[in-house]
């Protein structure tokens, strides 16, 4: 179990920031709220990711709590493969619901998809170590907007039946997810045990 010592100096740093959630300066329930919230998935880390995690920089960390916090859904048991299927298949409705002018089943489906489950432990514990670091986590603030600000696009412009419009976000909020994937996961399948197929 990690000790509330060895996080709160980053979560505290992180939670100044979760403006962006509660438009302004966070109340101190959100302040309580958001240390719970990272002390859990820090709880379930390695060591050797709590290290990585607490060198990560103020502003990256303070993107984690926003995330953390506009997420209010979250498992204690799901990992993030079974969020993605969760994600996947509300990014199929989407399509389906485009393609068939069914504009309320596209804005459902979009608001889901921004406001997804986290999976036990939020994100950090289901990357390759060498990912987790300032660098490489830098984009993640752009990849949110290419995907879940895409998803509310869609979602406003399907509530107004501009399905072409929304078939354009829906093209950028793909995009993102290509771009998201390409840089965290890579080829889907692969382990130590398999090595990869494709270069």
């Amino acid at each position: 179990m990690i000790k509330r010592s060895q996080w709160t100096t980053g979560a505290a740093v992180c939670l100044i920031a979760l403006g962006a959630h509660a438009q302004g300066t966070p109340s101190p329930a959100d302040m309580q709220r958001g240390m719970e919230i990272m002390q859990k998935q820090m709880a379930v880390m390695s060591p050797e990711l709590v290290e990585k995690a607490k060198a990560l920089s103020p502003e990256i960390k303070q993107f984690l709590a926003k995330v953390a916090m506009r997420h209010e859904r979250r498992s204690d048991t799901l990992t993030l493969v079974q969020v993605m299927h969760e994600i996947m298949a509300e990014h199929q409705m989407i399509g389906t619901a485009i393609a068939t002018d069914n504009g309320p089943m596209a804005a459902d489906a979009a608001r889901r998809l921004a406001f997804h489950r986290l999976p036990r432990g939020g994100m950090l514990p289901y990357l390759p170590l060498e990912k987790v670091t300032t660098e490489s986590l830098s984009v993640l603030p752009s990849m949110e907007i290419a995907v879940e600000g895409s998803a509310m696009k869609i979602a406003e412009a399907a509530e107004k039946g501009d399905m072409a419009a929304a078939a354009h976000h829906y093209g950028d909020m793909t995009a993102g997810c290509v771009a998201c994937h390409m840089h965290f996961r890579g080829q889907p399948g692969a382990s130590a045990y398999m090595p990869r197929l494709k270069k």
